[in-house]
């Protein structure tokens, strides 16, 4: 076997500082059955639920926010397709790696210690090396034991520079990939210097391809500042545009359309969602546009989800009304409901940006979910409220366990946050906390803003 590369020459170059407030998004690729989303769920550091049961549509969740020793980073998992022959294979694996060296920052290949490489393995790997701008690790994973991982040493007659072994199921050279990481993740950028607009909301225009996302940004600007295109995917990076609206600052970010489905095999469709991902990374709210005559779909969910799981102001545009008639209205905005029932909170807001209707409408809730994602609530005015809350419904025995709540504050904004104290917060059953949630929203509003409520101990003296 030649001789293994000083480690000088075999580590990729370190990444440049990215903009502030942006994470680098890091993809993990490879064939099935080579341990993609256990290696993933060990670097997320906890098991993340790839499906949840959503009515209507699948959220299948393949991102994870994480650090690598202390450097953040956004975590893609491209696993999922299922190919039904060795071409299909082979294909597949191309068609995921291309797109994920296209949107990715740093790329990691998995690899399996327990066989030869296949040719699927060789394709990818092919086509890695090709890259010179993008970071790559290579991992042999299933290296279970100290035998196995001499099995990753067959790997090397791929041509590459190192091959680390690991074992995503028990945590075994997983750190030392986590140190490779580290290595190459940039320092966290420093704060920005003061500009224009630096301490307005930023609100990420996001939503599947040809929905009039920069049709909007060009109405409230008042100008074709954005290019505008019939075809999807006109707009390739974001761009901020600073707005100001009864007298108040707003920035718009702009974002890439999102990829259709047909365009992208099952298997990469969490790399779809990359962009969305980058603009909520310093975002406060979310307008998600939606072609009101194909109606949401599972990207559109995947989207919500993510403005929900960071705590964001969201507000539904149903774009393209003038289009459709009364009924085919009525349909879209129940139909709408139905698919994006796990965000009732987000008002859903008909509008044709081609002719302006609706458009103010849309701002006025953009502006209140922003403002209720801000809004904070005395602790007097809580507490006599939760008084009523508890006299009318107690919370349940669980377990042999009577649960008392002492009181509750809000401890943050952005998003509201609320700290409920209680003598058994494990015993709080999930249907009594979405009951507080619900009457938390129905008597101090905070429409259109995820808000949290977390359960903590009373402290002994």
């Amino acid at each position: 076997m030649a001789r293994r590369p000083r480690r000088s020459e075999r580590l990729p170059a370190p990444l440049p500082s990215g903009a502030a407030g942006t994470r680098p998004v890091v993809a993990i690729v490879g064939r099935p059955n080579v341990g993609k989303s256990t290696l993933f769920n060990r670097l997320a550091g906890r098991h993340v639920a790839i499906v949840e049961d959503v009515p209507g549509v699948t959220r299948d969740r393949h991102y994870a926010d994480t650090e690598a020793m202390g450097k953040p980073y956004v975590l893609v998992d491209t696993g999922g397709f299922e190919p039904s022959s060795e071409d299909v294979m082979a294909a597949s694996i191309a068609e995921q790696v291309k797109l994920a060296v296209e949107e990715c920052d740093i790329v990691i290949c998995v690899l399996d210690a327990t066989t030869d490489p296949t040719p699927a393995d060789r394709e990818a790997v092919q086509m890695l090396r090709q890259v010179a701008d993008k970071p790559v690790l290579y991992v042999a994973n299933k290296a279970d034991s100290p035998k196995k991982a001499l099995g990753a040493a067959s790997h090397y007659e791929l041509g590459v520079a190192e091959v680390l072994p690991v074992s995503a199921l028990h945590g075994h050279g997983t750190g030392e990939l986590e140190e490779r990481l580290a290595e190459i993740l940039p320092e966290p950028p420093p704060e920005p210097e003061p500009v224009a607009g630096a301490g307005a909301p930023r609100v990420a225009i996001v939503g599947r391809p040809n929905a009039g996302k920069s049709s909007l940004v060009n109405r409230l600007l008042g100008e074709e500042r954005h290019v505008v295109d019939h075809r999807p995917g006109t707009t390739v990076d974001s761009i901020d545009s600073l707005i100001v609206r009864g007298g108040r600052e707003m920035v718009l970010i702009d974002t890439a359309g999102m990829r259709k489905k047909a365009r992208i095999r099952k298997g990469v469709e969490g790399l779809g969602v990359i962009h969305a991902i980058r603009s909520m990374e310093r975002s406060d709210a979310v307008v998600l546009m939606i072609d009101a005559a194909e109606g949401p779909g599972e990207q559109d969910a995947k989207i919500a989800g993510l403005a929900e799981e960071r705590g964001l102001a969201l507000v539904i545009g149903l774009n393209k009304m003038d289009a459709l008639d009364e009924d085919a209205r009525k349909r879209a905005v129940r139909r709408t409901r139905e698919i994006l029932s796990f965000v009732p909170w987000a008002p859903v807001v008909t509008l044709s940006v081609k002719t302006g209707r609706g458009v103010n409408k849309l701002m006025d809730a953009l502006e209140g979910a922003i403002a209720s994602r801000e809004k904070r609530v005395t602790t007097g005015e809580l507490n006599r409220f939760f008084e009523e809350v508890i006299e009318r419904h107690p919370p349940p025995t669980m377990k042999n366990r009577a649960v008392r709540i002492f009181y509750i504050t809000q401890a943050a904004t952005r998003p509201p946050t609320f700290v409920v104290v209680t003598n058994q917060p494990r015993y709080v059953h999930f249907s009594y906390q979405r009951y507080v949630v619900n009457q938390i929203r129905e008597r101090f509003g905070f429409e259109g803003t995820a808000i949290r409520v977390k359960y903590r101990a009373k402290r002994k003296r």
